[in-house]
C-alpha cells in the first residue's frame, strides 16, 4: 500500500496485516474488502489473495524508514485485534510504534473485547492513539471497553453512522470522528444523528471531526456540516504539545 493517505484525519497508512472478516453491520459495505477483491488472483499484487487475512512481516519496519513525523493509520486494510492475529505479532507491531516515537499512530478496531484483554499487556506508548468503531447505539458497549485501555488518547470512529446513537458517555474519550458510508449501496445518514453527536462533543469539550456525508458520490456530497468543515483534533501527544491534558486544535 502507498504510504500516502486520502483519509481526511490521517497522513499515511501502514498495513503490517492485510485482510479481515465481518463482525458487525458497519462492515457490510467494507471499502477495504471492495478494493482488495478487485485484485484477487493477480500474481504478485499485494492483494493477490483478495481480502483473506494474512500477516505482512516485511512491512513491519516501514514507519522506521519515514523520518518526518506523520499521523499514521495502522491497518487501514485490516484490524490489528482480529482474533486470528497471534498476540506476539500484535506485540511486534506495538514494538515498532514504540520505537518510531516521532510518529503518531492511530489504531482503530471493532474488536473491543480483544483490545480490552490485550491492551494492559501491550504497554501502549503515548504516541499510539487507540480507537473503536461505533456505528449504532447497539455498539456503544465498545466505548466502555475502550475506556479500560491505558492509552493517552482514546477516540471513537462513528463511521458509518447507521442510526441515532442517543446519549454517549464521553468521559475518558479524547476525540470523535463521524462519517457516512460511501460507495455502492451506501446507507444514508441523517444530519440529525450527526448534530446530536457534535453537540455532545461540544458540551464535553471533546474534539469533533466530521469526515464526510458519504453516499455513492462521496466527493459531490462533501464534508461540510452546517456551512463549515469540522476538523478538530486532539493535541496531546503531538510534537510540541504540552504534556498532560488535551486541547482542541481546529484547522
Amino acid at each position: 500500500m502507498s504510504d500516502h493517505s486520502q483519509i481526511e484525519w490521517t497522513d499515511a497508512t501502514w498495513n503490517p496485516i492485510r485482510g479481515c472478516t465481518k463482525v458487525s453491520p458497519g462492515c457490510k459495505h467494507c471499502y477495504a474488502e471492495r478494493f482488495s477483491e478487485r485484485f484477487r488472483g493477480v500474481p504478485g499484487h499485494p492483494f493477490e489473495n483478495g481480502f483473506d487475512l494474512r500477516l505482512v512481516p516485511k512491512a513491519l519496519d516501514l514507519p522506521l524508514r519515514w523520518r518526518a513525523s506523520r499521523r499514521i493509520f495502522v491497518n487501514s486494510m485490516s484490524d490489528l485485534f482480529h482474533d486470528d492475529i497471534p498476540e506476539d505479532y500484535v506485540a511486534r507491531v506495538f514494538a515498532v510504534m514504540r520505537t518510531a516515537a516521532w510518529h503518531q499512530f492511530q489504531v482503530l478496531t471493532k474488536r473491543a473485547d480483544r483490545l480490552a484483554a490485550l491492551g494492559p499487556r501491550l504497554g501502549i506508548p503515548d504516541n499510539v492513539w487507540i480507537g473503536v468503531s461505533v456505528e449504532s447505539a447497539d455498539y456503544k458497549w465498545r466505548i466502555d471497553k475502550l475506556r479500560s485501555v491505558p492509552a493517552r488518547v482514546r477516540f471513537l470512529s462513528v463511521e458509518p453512522l447507521l442510526g441515532p446513537l442517543g446519549d454517549v458517555a464521553l468521559d475518558g474519550v479524547h476525540w470523535v470522528i463521524v462519517g457516512g458510508e460511501s460507495g455502492p449501496g451506501a446507507r444514508p445518514m441523517s444530519p440529525v444523528w450527526v448534530r446530536a453527536v457534535r453537540e455532545q462533543c461540544a458540551r464535553g469539550g471533546v474534539p469533533f471531526f466530521f469526515k464526510q456525508w458519504g453516499g455513492v458520490h462521496k466527493a459531490r456530497a462533501g464534508r461540510e456540516l452546517d456551512g463549515r468543515t469540522w476538523d478538530e483534533m486532539p493535541s496531546a501527544g503531538l510534537p510540541g504539545s504540552a504534556p498532560g491534558g488535551l486541547r482542541v486544535v481546529a484547522s
